[in-house]
C-alpha cells in the first residue's frame, strides 16, 4: 500500500468540529457499488460530513445499480426519493426520459463542466452539450497481463493487436499455461468497447444519438467477426469464459494467477493489484490490424439529481457534488478502486503530485489516454432505450453459442431481432419525445 505521507499535500479536507445540533439540509445519496467502490464512497461521505457542518449526506448502498434505480423511481412516485442517485452507463437514456431527474448542469450552472475529459462528457451530455449527470466512478476497458506467466512464454510486453494476443496465447499454451486469455464476453467489453475503439457502430443513427428510430447493426461486419473469433479461440483452448475457469469468474481467475491475460475494467485494477502486486501489467485494449484507434467509452456510473426537493436540499447536493469533483477526492477514489480521474484537473493534480508512476495509480494515465483517443460519431456512447434489458438478451444468446447451443451468427442475429423489438417498444413509449 502507498504510504499516505507520499501525498500528504493532497490529504482529505477533514475537520474535527463537534457535530452540530441541526443541519441546513440532510440529504440521501443512493449508490449501487459494492466492494472497493463502496469502501471509497463511504470514505468520501464521511470526509464530506467531517469537512463542514452546514450539510449532512447519508450514503446508502442499494446492492446494485439496477436495484437502486428501481427503488428510486418507485420512491419518486411516493415522494420519498433521495436527492442524488448513482446509476451506470447503460441506463442513461432511460433515466433521461424518466421525468424524475434534472440536468446537473442546470442545478449547478456555475461549475466549469468543460473540465471533464471528453470520453466522460460525451456519454452523459445532451445534444446541446449540457451534462445531464455528473460523471463519478469513471472506468474504461484496458488490457491486463501477468508478467510472471507471460515470461514463461518468452513475452516481455503485452501485445497491442488481437493478432498478437492470439499468437501470445498460443505461446502461453505451449509453455503450459492452461488459461492464456479470459473474458466474460459481456457486451460492455466485447460489443460496446470493441466497437467504439474500432470506430464502428452497434446501431444506426450513431448508436441512437440521432433519434429513437435506431436499429441494431452489430450482427454484420467486424463486430460479428470478432465474436465468431472469440468462439473459435475458445474451442482452441486459448480463451476461457467464466464457467471455463477453475475460479468460476474471469477476474478471480486472473487475480489468482490462473489466467495470463484479461480484458477488464480499470475498476478491476484495485483487486488485481492487491492480489498480484507488480506482476500486473496493463495497456490499452488490443486492436485488429488495419484499424485506427479511437476512444473507448466511459464505464462505471454517474450521479443524477432527482426532482421534487426544496432549495436547501439542492444546496447540500451542490456542496457534496463539488466535494466529490475535487482533485483530492478523485485521487483518493482512484487509489482505492482503480477508477480513473474524470476531470483534466484531477489527472493533472495526480501527475503533479508525482503519483502517476506509482503502481497503485497505474490505470489513471492509461485509462484517460484510452478515453481521449480521437472520437467519431459512433464512439460517443450508446443512447439506446431499454439497453439494460438488451445487455441481458445479448448475453443469453451469445452464451448459447459459446456452449454449442447455436452458432454465433445465429446468436447475433437473434440478439439483434430481440433488441430491435425493445427499441420499437421504447420508441412507442416515448412517441413524439425529442431526445435531450
Amino acid at each position: 500500500m502507498l504510504n499516505k505521507s507520499a501525498f500528504s499535500g493532497l490529504a482529505l479536507l477533514a475537520g474535527t468540529a463537534a457535530a452540530p445540533v441541526a443541519h441546513a439540509a440532510d440529504i440521501e445519496f443512493w449508490y449501487g457499488n459494492t466492494g472497493t467502490g463502496e469502501e471509497a464512497i463511504q470514505s468520501a461521505c464521511a470526509a464530506f460530513n467531517e469537512s463542514q457542518s452546514e450539510h449532512h449526506v447519508s450514503c446508502e448502498g442499494q446492492g446494485s445499480y439496477e436495484t437502486g434505480m428501481q427503488k428510486a423511481i418507485a420512491a419518486y412516485r411516493s415522494n420519498q426519493h433521495p436527492v442524488l442517485i448513482q446509476f451506470f452507463d447503460a441506463g442513461t437514456l432511460d433515466l433521461m426520459l424518466s421525468g424524475a431527474v434534472q440536468p446537473v448542469q442546470e442545478v449547478a450552472p456555475e461549475v466549469n463542466w468543460s473540465d471533464y475529459i471528453n470520453g466522460a462528457r460525451s456519454y452523459y451530455e445532451t445534444s446541446t452539450g449540457e451534462l445531464f449527470s455528473q460523471p463519478y466512478n469513471g472506468s474504461t476497458l484496458i488490457f491486463y497481463g501477468n508478467r510472471e506467466l507471460l515470461k514463461k512464454a518468452g513475452v516481455s510486453e503485452l501485445p497491442e493487436t488481437w493478432e498478437g494476443v492470439i499468437d501470445t496465447a498460443r505461446a502461453l499454451k505451449q509453455a503450459g499455461v492452461d488459461c492464456p486469455f479470459t473474458t466474460d464476453a459481456h457486451p460492455w467489453r466485447v460489443l460496446e468497447q470493441f466497437s467504439a475503439r474500432h470506430g464502428l457502430p452497434i446501431a444506426s443513427r450513431n448508436n441512437g444519438y440521432g433519434g429513437l428510430d435506431a436499429e441494431y447493426t452489430f450482427n454484420t461486419g467486424p463486430v460479428a467477426e470478432h465474436l465468431q473469433n472469440l468462439a473459435a479461440w475458445r474451442d482452441e483452448g486459448l480463451v476461457k469464459l467464466d464457467a471455463d475457469t477453475a475460479a468460476g469468474k474471469y477476474t478471480t481467475a486472473f487475480n489468482s494467477g490462473e489466467c495470463a491475460m484479461m480484458e477488464g475494467s480499470t475498476g478491476s485494477y484495485g483487486a488485481a493489484f492487491a492480489a498480484l502486486g507488480d506482476k500486473v501489467e496493463i495497456a490499452m485494449a488490443p486492436m485488429y490490424e488495419g484499424y485506427e484507434r479511437h476512444n473507448t467509452l466511459i464505464g462505471g456510473a454517474s450521479i443524477w439529481v432527482m426532482k421534487g426537493h426544496d432549495e436547501p436540499a439542492y444546496d447540500a447536493a451542490r456542496a457534496f457534488l463539488d466535494f466529490l469533483r475535487g482533485d483530492e477526492q478523485q485521487i483518493e477514489f482512484t487509489r482505492i478502486t482503480g477508477y480513473v480521474p474524470v476531470t483534466n484537473s484531477g489527472l493533472a493534480a495526480l501527475q503533479a503530485a508525482g503519483l502517476s508512476d506509482d503502481p497503485q495509480f497505474a490505470t489513471a494515465s492509461t485509462g484517460v489516454e484510452s478515453l481521449n483517443q480521437p472520437a467519431t460519431e459512433d464512439s460517443r456512447g450508446v443512447r439506446l432505450g431499454f439497453y439494460v434489458q438488451f445487455r441481458d438478451i445479448f448475453m443469453e444468446e451469445t452464451q448459447k453459442a459459446f456452449t454449442g447451443g447455436q452458432d454465433m451468427q445465429a446468436a447475433l442475429d437473434n440478439a439483434a431481432v430481440r433488441g430491435n423489438e425493445l427499441l420499437r417498444r421504447f420508441e412507442q413509449t416515448y412517441k413524439g419525445t425529442k431526445l435531450p
